[in-house]
């Protein structure tokens, strides 16, 4: 499992389109964009007693989290992923599903997951068995990615931030979501062993500190 850094940082429309326009002349967009942003779609999971979402807002240092996501409204590209918290470092496991799968997920069927040969399911199969893991609730929002390829460097602007409250047919074209209160911009810069100098120097705002923030916890503040 590779680690990496990661920086949150909440941001102001005007900081927004400043570190944009910088980040456009040295960085490249993500060949996944359409039209320079692309429209992120993620279902998680947490226990009975909210333990994913008490262990963000606590700050516990060792933690994971489970979610299926995907992109553009696109289902038949569909991928669990599990993000792990160690010493202030990121790391992100992931296993392709099936848009079949997931909506067994979805219904609480897991039978299934115990015949996987992909790990990552047998996994979350143990841990809903385990600590009762089950979805939670859609988050939705639309990301403006850039890269930058010394350092693996990745630069994201995510904003419109909306929840499903505790809906989870995120399958459904038509699953409505509302946004999750007075959600800020949030610029997320991720690096492997160094962050560039040309990098650092263009996402530096006076005043902003990098944070913690979760989209999830965001998500759940109407319960």
């Amino acid at each position: 499992m590779e680690f990496r850094h990661e920086w949150k940082i909440e941001i102001s429309l005007g900081d927004y389109l400043a570190l944009r326009s910088r980040l456009r002349a040295i960085m490249d967009l993500d060949a996944n964009a359409v039209n320079g942003k692309y429209l992120v779609r993620s279902l998680y999971f947490d226990s009975p007693t909210d333990k994913a979402l008490r262990e963000k807002v606590d700050g516990v240092d060792r933690r994971e989290k489970f979610r299926i996501r995907y992109y553009n409204g696109d289902s038949g590209l569909l991928r669990l992923e599990k993000k792990s918290k160690r010493n202030g470092l990121c790391s992100k496991q992931s296993a392709q599903i099936t848009a079949e799968e997931a909506q067994a997920l979805v219904n609480g069927e897991v039978a299934w997951m115990m015949e996987s040969s992909r790990p990552l399911v047998q996994e979350l199969y143990c841990k809903m068995k385990s600590e009762g893991l089950r979805p939670k609730t859609v988050v939705d929002y639309v990301r403006e990615p850039f890269v930058y390829r010394p350092g693996n460097v990745r630069v994201t602007f995510d904003y419109g931030i909306r929840t499903g409250l505790r809906g989870t047919d995120f399958l459904n074209s038509g699953f409505v979501t509302v946004p999750a209160g007075d959600a800020p911009i949030l610029m997320e810069v991720k690096w492997d062993a160094f962050l560039p100098d040309i990098i650092r120097d263009a996402i530096q705002l006076p005043g902003r500190r990098a944070a913690a923030f979760s989209k999830y916890a965001q998500c759940r503040i109407y319960g």
